[in-house]
């Protein structure tokens, strides 16, 4: 049996210790981890003092920021070390450099975990978890690369074959494209992410046309990250038809209403019917769009409650959109008022205090109309228009009636109302 990286390293390490060769390795340790610090502090520095005119160099150099330190020691540790193995030994450099290249890679995976599922800073219990599991799987990659085990391990997975269908592969194979799949999905989601938020601020673009974009090249980036996943481990595609013709039928016959909501969720987004931020009203529910998905879309009323409406809904069903072409909407209020009332006089200021109440639009302008003849008085209808529904009717409605009482009141205009008589008839008395 061989002797342990480690042991050998040390061994090595401790032969050197007091001899010119540990201590230029030292100081050029010592030098690498400076130069590293200094350098990203003035890389960071200047991504966010002032804004750059190249989106390439900015995303590039804040997407490694929490790397860069490690990533930069790293990369000096390695050119120190090729360039001083020519005169000396650089057991110090090559005990050091899996030990940083380790932290840098945790660094980063942390980095494209959190930009990709937890984007609005809050961190979830799995997330966490999975941190942790991920922190000690590369520690402990890092100490059976040192210990020497790694290679029997992965000899031993290896030889353990499964066999699929008519293949078989080996349990080592597996745990590649495992790894390999979900290492290429984080990595496309991070990158369906970055071209989300690109996308998003685009500002001639359509909102509509923005979110097709953005789920477009999220589908087509997950499934090139499983195919080249799969790929790259040496896995043949075709086994993968089998699954395929499953997956067919499932969508056939089990699968009709998703598939339906995923299909209407692109058509509602390709034909603009509705966009994010437009007031609606479907079926018995109404609000503010706030959420456009693949699948489904999100309402907020005026109550605060959020409704998830299946885009099949959508399509299928007729939609009210009170914001299409103009966000102006009509509301108004009903009264009755005395035949002696003089309509020419009372008509226009009607519509006048109907115009000052807030949020009452003055293009187009309130009007005052006389409906007809009704049995107790005329009857008068005052209508206005608002551009913020999604901010509900009660209140600006309330707000024109009380201001419409007031002016009544003040010119002394009586509303009457149906007279009714009771009449009680006393029954005579029963004998008993």
């Amino acid at each position: 049996m061989s002797t342990p990286l480690l042991a050998s390293l040390l061994s090595d390490l401790s032969n050197d210790v007091g001899q010119p060769d540990f201590y230029w390795q030292v100081a050029v340790v010592t030098a690498c981890f400076a130069l590293a610090w200094l350098l990203s502090r003035v890389l960071r520095r200047g991504v966010t003092s002032k804004e750059t005119d190249s989106s390439v160099v900015k995303i590039g150099v804040e997407s490694f920021t929490r790397v860069l330190s490690p990533a930069l020691a790293m990369t000096f540790i390695l050119i120190a070390k090729m360039i001083l193995g020519k005169w000396q030994h650089t057991h110090l450099l090559s005990l050091l450099f899996p030990i940083i290249g380790s932290l840098a890679l945790i660094r980063f995976a942390f980095y494209v975990v959190r930009r990709t599922f937890a984007r609005d800073g809050y961190i979830g219990n799995f997330l966490a978890v999975f941190e942790k599991l991920f922190a000690g799987l590369v520690w402990l990659g890092v100490v059976l690369h040192f210990t020497g085990l790694g290679q029997e391990l992965f000899t031993t997975l290896d030889e353990v074959i499964i066999p699929i269908g008519h293949n078989k592969v080996s349990l080592l194979t597996i745990l590649q494209a495992i790894t390999s799949v979900i290492v290429t999905l984080v990595v496309a989601m991070w990158a369906s992410a970055a071209l989300e938020a690109r996308l998003m601020m685009l500002p001639t673009t359509h909102t509509s046309l923005k979110v097709v974009l953005s789920r477009v090249g999220r589908a087509i980036l997950i499934l090139l990250a499983i195919l080249i996943s799969l790929s790259l481990v040496g896995l043949d595609l075709t086994v993968l038809s089998v699954f395929g013709g499953a997956l067919g039928v499932g969508l056939g016959f089990g699968l009709q209403k998703i598939t339906s909501s995923y299909v209407s969720g692109f058509i509602i987004l390709l034909d603009r019917s509705m966009s994010i931020g437009d007031t609606i009203s479907v079926d018995k529910f109404s609000g503010r769009v706030t959420q456009i998905n693949t699948r489904y879309t999100v309402l907020k009323g005026v109550d605060g409650s959020e409704a998830v409406i299946p885009n099949e809904m959508l399509v299928s069903t007729p939609v009210q959109n009170y914001s299409l072409s103009d966000t102006a909407v009509a509301v108004w209020t009903d009264l009755t008022v005395d035949y002696a009332t003089d309509m020419e006089a009372l008509l226009p200021i009607l519509a006048e205090t109907a115009g000052k109440v807030e949020r009452v639009v003055e293009d187009p302008a309130p009007a005052a109309n006389l409906m007809k003849f009704g049995a107790d008085g005329f009857e008068v209808r005052v209508s206005f228009w608002i551009r913020d529904l999604e901010n509900g009717k009660s209140s600006v409605l309330s707000g024109v009636n009380r201001a419409l009482w007031q002016v009544l009141q003040e010119r002394k205009v009586n509303l009457p109302y149906a007279n009714r008589v009771v009449t009680i008839i006393n029954s005579p008395a029963k004998e008993t």
